[in-house]
């Protein structure tokens, strides 16, 4: 659990609250295909990501529609099926092998209740999924394919290595043939 601890430390939290929120997350393995949440089940957990990648899509019309990779020393959950306790709409699958740390809700929510600077965490982290999703909705109104496969490799170049490129096309708007395009452009 060295990772999450770190993490946690990061993040201001003392060796004792560590230790304690450490004490509530437990491990989970997950093989390549093997489903975090499906579409229509309502989530009572929160996956911390020690190892792998994790794939947030939406089924439409028969496509899948990736909105989101997450990767090691992040967090996987269905905001909306989490906090409302309501059916999800998208899928969250491992790419990869992958290694979870998870909390459930029960236990988050006791530690929210239990220590301020767990629930200010909390804030926190709500806030940051906030802005990550406005600047995604920002970036595919405003930027071309070109300026936000560029901003991909700024900002995460593990994910080129880490994830098939059909996701990577998926995640920037346009065909895999349209990103094998904008690959050869690039270099």
């Amino acid at each position: 659990m060295n990772d999450l601890s770190a993490f946690l430390e990061e993040n201001g939290f003392s060796a004792e609250d560590r230790e304690t929120i450490l004490g509530a997350f437990l491990p989970l393995s997950f093989r390549k295909g093997d489903y975090f949440l499906q579409e229509g089940q309502t989530t009572r957990k929160i996956g911390y990501v020690r190892k792998g990648v994790f794939q947030y899509f939406y089924n439409h019309d028969g496509d899948e529609i990736t909105t989101y990779i997450a990767s090691p020393g992040g967090f996987v959950v269905s905001l909306g099926s989490f906090l409302q306790q309501m059916p999800a709409r998208e899928n969250i699958r491992a790419l990869t092998e992958a290694d979870l740390l998870v909390i459930s809700k029960e236990r988050f929510d006791q530690l929210r209740a239990e220590n301020d600077r767990f629930q200010a965490f909390y804030v926190g982290l709500l806030e940051s999924q906030m802005v990550c999703i406005d600047d995604s909705r920002f970036n595919l109104i405003t930027l071309t394919a070109e300026e936000r496969y560029q901003k991909l490799l700024t900002e995460e170049p593990q994910l080129l290595q880490l994830v098939p490129q059909h996701y990577l096309a998926s995640i920037l708007g346009v065909t895999p043939r349209h990103l094998s395009r904008i690959r050869k452009q690039v270099r």
